[in-house]
């Protein structure tokens, strides 16, 4: 157990990645709710001047040097027992942080929905276990509303084989999903088949799902939960969905013609430069408007099936809620150390405890 989790109500806590849009979010509600995290991320400027603002410490450090970073979580004086990183992209940021938490005995936390972050944090569980360090990428949108149906459709249907989640989100996209977006059309669309994870096609199938607010065209996805909900139900065969125009589908398609061209680092740079110009992220007034319909499905081998609807908050709000309802308890509660997923950390009923989620119900 970290050296810290043992205090509850008083671990010191960073959110790196406190200046990008979601992360000072976050932040501004931990604030209100009188928790006191370190504000920490690359530019020094913007750290600072939202740490005055909330009253806050601030640090300004980036993630090259993995034994200077471990410095920054071990501290001077107090260790810091957690670390919320909301710095995107998590390809970039994810291993290097928790690297250094496991080195300083630190639990990791972040809000990613990539697919290669997930496994990657599986990959150390036996280093975190031993550490007794909680590694759970993942606590925001989408992956705690549908790691939860995964979780409760396994318990519907013990026997399950297949597994099938979606969403259907209009809360658009921050800068840092959007870049995240772009390296995921490069490495084309992910499922699990049999246990392993697979490269297929973008848009690989369609099919019409209701979410929960209408039947609706729908396309797979290459999103985290091809990694999470295995981990957290063993079912071998998952997919994900999200609805998609017959337009929005059609161009997904035609993107598998041009991935080698996509995967260029030159050609990267210049379309996340280009989001870094002209993505903002919604506005809360915009976000308070757009509710998130979830669905899974599972399937057994018989043909049987449950099938799952929640109704949530927008993404950006459950992130803000979901992660800090993971912080929160991580404070009171000390779990083995090792690598989760939401579901499995903190419980199934994650979902249904945030606000504006309604009821579970399963079919």
């Amino acid at each position: 157990m970290s050296k810290q989790s043992g205090s509850p109500g008083r671990m010191r806590w960073m959110i790196y990645g406190a200046n990008g849009y979601t992360g000072e979010l976050i932040a501004r509600e931990a604030a209100r709710r009188g928790l006191k995290p370190v504000l920490a991320g690359r530019r020094r400027e913007s750290v600072e001047a939202l740490a005055r603002t909330l009253g806050l410490e601030a640090r300004a450090f980036g993630l090259d040097d993995v034994l200077a970073l471990t410095g920054q979580i071990q501290g001077e004086d107090q260790a810091l027992g957690l670390v919320l990183n909301c710095a995107g992209p998590f390809s970039a940021t994810a291993a290097p942080m928790m690297e250094a938490c496991l080195r300083a005995r630190a639990h990791y936390l972040d809000i990613t929905g990539e697919i290669a972050v997930f496994e990657h944090a599986q990959s150390l569980h036996v280093r975190a276990r031993d550490a007794g360090v909680v590694l759970c990428p993942g606590v925001g949108f989408d992956v705690i509303p549908t790691d939860c149906v995964a979780a409760a459709l396994k318990e519907a249907l013990p026997d399950a084989t297949h597994l099938t989640l979606g969403f259907d989100s209009r809360s658009g996209f921050s800068p840092g999903t959007a870049k995240t977006s772009v390296e995921g059309l490069a490495q084309g669309g992910k499922v699990r088949r049999d246990g392993k994870i697979v490269t297929v096609p973008l848009a690989y199938e369609v099919r019409r799902i209701d979410f929960g607010d209408g039947e609706k065209e729908a396309m797979t996805i290459p999103w985290g939960d091809v990694s999470t909900a295995y981990h957290t139900t063993g079912i071998p065969n998952i997919q994900a969905f999200i609805p998609g125009s017959p337009r929005m589908i059609a161009s997904a398609r035609r993107a598998n013609h041009v991935r080698p061209l996509l995967g260029l680092p030159w050609v990267q740079k210049l379309i996340k430069a280009r989001i870094a110009r002209t993505v903002k992220g919604p506005s809360e007034e915009k976000c308070a408007q757009m509710p998130t319909f979830v669905w899974g499905e599972a399937t057994n081998a018989h043909g049987e099936k449950k099938t799952a609807r929640i109704r949530t908050a927008n993404g950006y709000s459950l992130t803000i809620t979901g992660s800090l309802a993971v912080v929160e308890y991580l404070m009171k509660a000390q779990p083995a150390g090792g690598a989760y997923t939401p579901a499995r950390l903190v419980g199934a009923d994650l979902v249904t405890r945030l606000p504006g989620s309604g009821p579970l119900q399963i079919v």
